[in-house]
């Protein structure tokens, strides 16, 4: 920022008075900050978006783009690829009107067990680093700030809120805070999140990392927002924290400025703080002083964006493994195809919690493959076996819209005083209600929602709600359930992102309308509130010989298996690795029926395949987005090629995961594995997973042909200077175009300190036509050389030659060379 804006921004905050700077460090509403006119000062707008922009209201009646997830972007290794993603997610922003995009969470992947890695992006702090610059560069481009979390060591779900993380000095350094400052120093975020947990006995809000190193030595000069009702007290006043959200409640408030009256808390200690906030005010266009001119983001809407959305997918997704190059699917010798699991119909698009988006349509694998095939390519469909939990909302096809007091709508919902009077009536188009507090209408004390339904097929429905808190569920004039829904897990909006759902069987005849009844007393911090329903099913015995009878009669056989959102989801960490119950064994009966059987994984981390050697092929999808079905019908096809290479690695049974632990003790987690995570864990271990950190097929053969010796290395003070460069040229020599990631690889045998077995210190994507050789230059940073010196408490790198090894993954590595350090460089 300009000397002259810095010193305008000072004068605004001089015109303010104590109070008047006190209700600016609390958020307005659950998604705004308070306008202040007297500094000509309009409230912001802040939105979840890892994956998609929500808007300041969680409303399916006002839908988003739906990207992949943060970890199918990852896959492509591809900072082009995350730019782009940053810039529809500016397009997003705009178009819903959010100055503030609550992304990327850039938290590491220490254990596959953690709940949220589909929000994350990787397990290592470089690929982490450069795909989260790449996003948040592009993002802020367009006058929409980003928000880089959750600062620092929020790698797992279990009881987040109060869990003290516990590492050594050096892995905080190198691993956890590196890809922080990474993006703090090459794409200077307007925001950063601190976390809900504490590091080595202080909360995150509260800690002295919030100054040093964020603001002293990485120069960051935005605001710190806290992670919602993550701050504690006061002292995080006295800390580096700037603004407490949600609002209006909080910890500060009138507390905050009696602390001040009365000299506890000096008063440019908050004049740093408005500052900090005014400048993002200033950068996003909330200054009325301050003229921005945004530029134009990609175009919203139509196909533009679903192609996008399709080829990320596309380039995110991994083809693990190809036998016999099952895959691309030989379509001049196929005439039938079975599709077969329940997430070839209703796919998992995203993630549970938070980042939860609502798109205007989604394509489904089934709905993908029949779009894309000739139509003399029979394509049957069968469930094969049901993922237990959460059935899913309400059939659209079921709900009848053209009579009673919804007129065209197919939900009535009426918000009641505590006395059953009405304040407010309104009709929808779904039955899936979310409300923060400060959504809610004045007055009202409970929500009721009405719909009838009209079922396509008789026999036993399950029928039931989503949600937490005191419901009454009625079906047909039949209370099913009238008492309290304790929340299924703890934490801040446990009730609103994982609310738990609860299920009845009813039995329904074909065509004749059902009424349905959900009331819930709302609580305090808001609800989240749907219907639930899932058709009569045959039996899983029933089912499973169906699906072997279509696997038999069909060419091919596509089988799609993945996790629910009670296994992944915000929230909550994962029990095991292991797919549903059913799911393996759907498989196995799948591929005993056809050996060209082709198995898709839709989950959002890693899984265990025991199935992996008896089936053709394997994908992953991760969590696709909406366009998931077109992209998986593109690769299957041929029209594209999986472009995705591994970000984390993959084990082949549990009992081989070197860090599994994310269950706290006495309200502590120990990161005993200090350096080592990830497939640096793996090497040191010396077991092999069943697929490697970096691992990824594609339709086409390369070779690495040769290296040039990296320039020598000297040190710079420029964080977007690299230490050296390594030229590495590659050639496709198949006979198809394709794409490949080389992969660079720093080890040093002989050390005088601890260092993994090797790490990542470069990366570069590579696109080739059949028998074309690219000439890639590929930086090493800094920070791949250097080590953390905790006695010292600074930065220090050992003199000497450091191997480089350059391949196609972090097992698969072609050729070396060598980088020398000087001595005293």
């Amino acid at each position: 920022m300009s000397l002259h804006l810095e010193e305008h921004l000072d004068v605004l905050v001089c015109k303010l008075d104590l109070s008047r700077k006190v209700r600016l460090l609390t958020g307005a509403t659950h998604s705004h900050t308070y306008a202040e006119p007297a500094v000509g000062l309009r409230a912001m707008t802040f939105s979840d978006g890892p994956a998609g922009v929500r808007g300041p209201s969680w409303d399916d009646e006002a839908p988003s783009a739906c990207l992949p997830c943060p970890t199918a972007l990852a896959a492509s290794w591809d900072t082009g690829r995350a730019a782009e993603a940053g810039r529809l997610l500016a397009a997003e922003a705009v178009r819903k009107e959010v100055d503030v995009v609550l992304a990327p969470t850039i938290n590491l992947h220490r254990s596959p067990v953690g709940g949220r890695h589909f929000e994350c992006f990787s397990e290592d702090p470089l690929l982490t680093g450069r795909i989260g610059a790449a996003l948040v560069g592009a993002l802020q481009e367009h006058g929409v700030a980003a928000t880089v979390k959750h600062y620092v060591a929020n790698d797992s779900e279990t009881d987040r809120f109060s869990v003290d993380v516990r590492l050594d000095e050096r892995a905080l350094r190198e691993l956890y805070l590196a890809p922080f400052e990474d993006i703090v120093l090459t794409a200077r975020p307007w925001l950063l999140m601190a976390a809900y947990n504490g590091v080595n006995g202080t909360t995150m809000t509260e800690h002295e990392l919030l100054d040093d190193p964020l603001r002293t030595r990485w120069g960051f000069d935005g605001p710190v927002v806290s992670d919602w009702r993550a701050t504690r007290s006061l002292a995080a006043a006295s800390a580096g924290l700037d603004l407490a959200m949600p609002g209006p409640d909080g910890p500060w408030g009138d507390a905050l400025r009696k602390a001040v009256e009365d000299g506890a808390i000096p008063e440019s200690t908050l004049d740093v703080k408005v500052k900090n906030l005014l400048r993002l005010a200033a950068r996003v266009g909330a200054l009325e002083s301050v003229p921005v001119e945004r530029p134009a983001p990609v175009r919203t809407g139509g196909g533009d964006v679903r192609a996008q959305l399709r080829a990320a997918a596309a380039d995110g997704t991994v083809l693990l493994h190809n036998a016999r190059a099952a895959l691309p699917l030989p379509l001049d010798r196929v005439r039938r195809i079975a599709v077969i699991g329940e997430l070839a119909e209703h796919p998992r698009i995203q993630g549970g919690g938070s980042a939860e988006v609502c798109p205007a349509q989604v394509v489904s694998p089934l709905q993908g493959l029949r779009a894309a095939l000739p139509p003399d390519v029979e394509v049957t469909y069968t469930a094969g076996s049901y993922l237990d939990g959460d059935p899913g909302p309400l059939p659209a096809a079921c709900l009848c819209r053209d009579s009673g007091e919804n007129g065209d709508r197919a939900v009535l919902v009426r918000w009641l005083t505590d006395t059953g009077e009405e304040v407010r009536t309104e009709s929808r188009d779904t039955g899936e209600l979310v409300r923060f507090g400060s959504d809610v209408p004045q007055g009202a004390a409970a929500v009721e929602l009405t719909t009838t339904v009209c079922p396509d097929l008789t026999g036993s429905w399950q029928l039931g709600f989503r949600g937490a808190g005191r419901i009454t569920f009625e079906a047909g004039g039949r209370t099913l359930h009238d008492e309290d829904v304790p929340s299924a897990h703890d934490g801040p909006g446990a009730d609103i992102l994982t609310p738990p759902v609860r299920t009845f069987e009813v039995e329904l005849i074909a065509g004749r309308p059902v009424e349905l009844r959900l009331r819930q007393r709302i609580p305090a911090g808001g609800f989240a509130l749907s219907f639930r329903a899932r058709r009569p099913r045959r039996s899983p015995a029933d089912d499973l010989a169906r699906a072997r009878q279509d696997a038999r009669a069909a060419d091919v056989a596509i089988v799609v298996v993945g996790t629910s959102s009670q296994i992944e989801s915000e929230g909550f960490d994962r029990a095991h690795l292991c797919l549903p119950a059913g799911q393996d064994d759907l498989v196995r009966a799948v591929a005993e029926e056809n050996p060209n059987t082709v198995a898709v994984v839709n989950a959002g981390a890693p899984v265990l395949l025991p199935w992996r050697d008896d089936v053709a092929a394997v994908l992953v999808t991760w969590f696709a987005g909406q366009e998931a079905g077109a992209a998986l019908a593109d690769i299957l096809t041929g029209t594209a090629e999986p472009g995705g290479r591994l970000p984390m690695t993959w084990p082949a049974r549990t009992e081989d995961v070197p860090v599994l632990d994310t269950r706290p003790v006495d309200g502590r987690l120990l990161y005993r594995e200090g350096i080592h995570v990830g497939y640096r864990a793996w090497l040191r271990e010396g077991v092999e997973p069943a697929y490697p950190f970096g691992h990824g097929l594609g339709y086409t053969t390369w070779e690495l042909v040769d290296l040039c010796p990296p320039a020598a290395v000297r040190h710079t003070d420029d964080p977007g200077k690299p230490a050296t460069v390594i030229t590495a040229r590659v050639r496709n020599t198949g006979d198809r175009p394709g794409k490949q990631v080389i992969q660079i690889y720093l080890a040093r045998p002989g050390s005088g300190i601890e260092r993994p077995v090797r790490w990542l210190a470069g990366f570069a994507t590579a696109d080739a036509a059949p028998g074309e050789t690219v000439e890639l230059d590929i930086p090493v940073p800094w920070r791949a050389l250097w080590h953390w010196d905790s006695q010292a408490g600074e930065w220090a790198v050992e003199p000497g030659a450091f191997d480089a090894l350059v391949g196609f993954s972090s097992a698969d590595l072609h050729k070396t060379t060598t980088v020398d350090v000087p001595a005293g460089t």
